[in-house]
Formats: C-alpha cells, sequence, structure tokens
C-alpha cells in the first residue's frame, strides 16, 4: 500500500521547525557543556558526533530520559525507525510528559508502515487537540494504508476543508472516497481539483477509476485518454487506459498504452504482464514469451505471469516446460479458477486422464467472487503516494 502525496510549498509551510543553535561548540568541560554539545551536533545535522556526545553525556546520567529521547531522535533522522520505537518508549516510560516525544513516537510507527500504533498514539494527541492540521492529516493517511478507507475520508475531509486548495491532499481524499465507494465525495472532490487545476491528469484518472467502478466504460476510458493528454508522462496513466482498452477486447491498442507505460517506467510489472497477455491474444508468441520469461525470472511469485507462460508453451508444443509453469500458477494462486482448467486441459491432452479430471473438478467448484476491475488493479499497481505524509520532520524534544 507508498497512491504519492507531492512535496509542495504548501505542505513544507506545515513542517516542524528545527531551531539552531547559534555559536561555536563549547569545549567538553562539564556535564552542561556536554549537554549543549550534543544538541548543537544534533541540530547541525552531525549525527555521528550527536550520538558520541549523547552516549557520553548518558555516562553520569544513565536514566535520564532526554537522552534516550534524543538517540532516537537521531535514529528516527537516520530512517532507523524501529530501533527510534524502542528508545522513544524506554524514554517515555521515565518521562511520560515529556514535550514532542509522543509526538515522535507515532511518526517513527508511521514512517515504518505501522500504521496501528500510530493511529493509536496520534490519535490521542489529535483529541487533545482537535484542530492540529497536521496530526490530522498524519490519522487519516494512516488509516488510508490500512485500507480504511471510510475512516481516512473523515480525517482527510476535515484536513481538506481547512486547506482547500492542496492539490495532494486532495487527490488522497478523491482516492479514499473512491475506495471506499462514496462517489459523490469522489464527484465533488473531483470538480474542486479541476477548479485548481484544469489540465490535472490526476484528476481524469480518479475520474476514469469512478466512472469505471459506476460500470461507465466509454466514460472512463474517455477520462483517460484524458489523462495521458494532459501529461503523457503521468504515472500509470498509459496503464490505466491500456487496461481498460484490454478490458474491451481493444488488444492492438491496449497493447500500445502498456507499451508507452513502459517506455515511461521499464520496471512496470503489471503494464509488461498484460502487454504479454495483449499479445497472447494476437497471436503474438514470440513477442510473449519475451516479456513472460523475463517477468518469471524478476517477479517468480506472480501467478497470472506462471499461468501466461504455461499458455504460451502450450501453444508452442512445449508441453514440459507448460505443465512446469501452470503447477507453478496452481500452487501460487488456488483460487485462480482458469490455471485449474488450463492445467486440466494440458493432463488431458497428455492422456493424464485422472490428473485432468481433478483439475476439471477443482474449476468448477471454485467460486470467482466477481472479476478484477480498474480500480483493484490500479490500486495494485499505484505506489502509495498516499501513504507518504506531508508533516515527516520530528519536532525539537525537550521542555
Amino acid at each position: 500500500m507508498e497512491i504519492d502525496l507531492r512535496y509542495t510549498a504548501a505542505w513544507t509551510r506545515a513542517f516542524w521547525t528545527v531551531l539552531i543553535l547559534a555559536g561555536s561548540v563549547p569545549s567538553l568541560l562539564s556535564q552542561d557543556d556536554q549537554r549543549l554539545a550534543a544538541l548543537s551536533f544534533e541540530q547541525q545535522g552531525r549525527v555521528a558526533e550527536a550520538e558520541s556526545a549523547w552516549s557520553a553525556f548518558s555516562g553520569t546520567h544513565p536514566s535520564n530520559p532526554e537522552v534516550l529521547a534524543h538517540l532516537g531522535l537521531l535514529q528516527a533522522r537516520e530512517g532507523h525507525y524501529a530501533e527510534a520505537v524502542v528508545f522513544y518508549h524506554k524514554a517515555l516510560r521515565l518521562d511520560p510528559a515529556m514535550p514532542g516525544l509522543r509526538l515522535n513516537l507515532g511518526l517513527s510507527y508511521f514512517k515504518a508502515g505501522d500504521y496501528r500504533p500510530a493511529i493509536q498514539i496520534l490519535g490521542l494527541l489529535l483529541q487533545a487537540e482537535p484542530g492540529d492540521q497536521r496530526l490530522t492529516i498524519l490519522v487519516g493517511t494512516a488509516h488510508f494504508g490500512l485500507g480504511e478507507y471510510a475512516a481516512a475520508v473523515t480525517f482527510l475531509k476535515r484536513a481538506s476543508e481547512h486547506d482547500p486548495k492542496s492539490l495532494p491532499l486532495l487527490l488522497v481524499l478523491g482516492h479514499s472516497c473512491l475506495s471506499a465507494k462514496q462517489f459523490q465525495c469522489v464527484v465533488d472532490v473531483y470538480h474542486q481539483i479541476i477548479a485548481l487545476n484544469a489540465e490535472s491528469a490526476e484528476a481524469d484518472m480518479l475520474g476514469g477509476e469512478a466512472l469505471d467502478e459506476m460500470k461507465d466504460k466509454i466514460g472512463a476510458t474517455q477520462e483517460f485518454r484524458a489523462a495521458v493528454n494532459a501529461n503523457p508522462k503521468e504515472p500509470n496513466a498509459h496503464f490505466g487506459l491500456g487496461y481498460l482498452l484490454w478490458t474491451q477486447y481493444q488488444y492492438p491498442e491496449a497493447a500500445l498504452e502498456f507499451q508507452a507505460e513502459l517506455d515511461n517506467a521499464p520496471d512496470h510489472m503489471q503494464a509488461a504482464l498484460y502487454l504479454a497477455d495483449a499479445d497472447i491474444q494476437m497471436s503474438r508468441m514470440d513477442e510473449a514469451r519475451t516479456l513472460l520469461e523475463k517477468l518469471v525470472k524478476t517477479s517468480p511469485d506472480v501467478s497470472l505471469a506462471h499461468l501466461d507462460l504455461g499458455v504460451v508453451y502450450s501453444e508452442m508444443g512445449h508441453t514440459h516446460e507448460a505443465l512446469t509453469e501452470l503447477q507453478t500458477a496452481v500452487r501460487l494462486a488456488p483460487a485462480e479458477v482458469n490455471a485449474h482448467w488450463r492445467l486440466g486441459r494440458l493432463y488431458g491432452s497428455m492422456g493424464m486422464t485422472t490428473e485432468a479430471k481433478t483439475e476439471f473438478e477443482n474449476a468448477r467448484t471454485l467460486n470467482k467472487a466477481s472479476s478484477e476491475g480498474l480500480l483493484d488493479v490500479m490500486t495494485r499497481v499505484t505506489v502509495k503516494r498516499e501513504t507518504k505524509a506531508p508533516v515527516e520532520a520530528e519536532t525539537q524534544l525537550g521542555r
């Protein structure tokens, strides 16, 4: 789950300010000097020196919560969030009232992708300060990261009312509304985005996803075409258009869009997978084979890649290789009806009637709840930019 919140000047204004101590570093002649030196190194971004200074200070103050809190802060700034959490918890046990400590603990959980404890901590802080915009956004995006979209809407809508001109915030709100199937909310957000930026490719994509959810494939396709025209480099715009065309059996044009996505992002696994499938539908087995053999090496746990490669090998008469791939597809996705059916068909062609009967029976008894939609696919292929909160800096510790 990083759809991305992009940093803008508006978000930057919300960042916590780091106070820089002026003057030169004092000589380490006293305990006060040790502490001041540690603070000075820390606030200058000299992490190694700061860690050494705080460690020296802790030698004479082994139970000082400030030392533990600052060591946690340094770990967090280095991206070592699990280690930061340990230090913060130790400090919290010694001084539960230290200013900024709980916020920094919540931020470390958030940035580690551990959203449940982040919500528990940041939510309590928000209850104490219900108007805090940064906390509101953090809690909302944490709910989004957990897939709790209705809860995310509640907080992000409140945040967007406070800052109605923030495009990144509107985008994550729109995706939350869409995933929660609150379509009027999606429409409202779409119009807000268009009012701010009439040429927003991301807004067109949001509208396209909403229309597809409402079973309007023609309208959805038009929106994604608009997104591609607005910004041919927009991540996943070509893929989304290609997928919509693929579902409408327009394989030649779909293949062009998948290829365009790969031109923008050569490591786009889903674009390569669907391009290969489009090639299969157009009987371009050699092209599909090249793509799929690369995919199963780079993404060996993708069942559909093994399934399609098994189909290609079957069509090319490579029975042994086809059997290996289809068996792998069934192992990776035992609920995939088509994998069992294809494997049963291959067993039948090999004269293995008992095995074929078993696979056909598996295919018949499996219930596919519903066919996959654009929203499901786009959720998988999009790096969740929305879970990248606009408040990234830890707060200054201390009283």
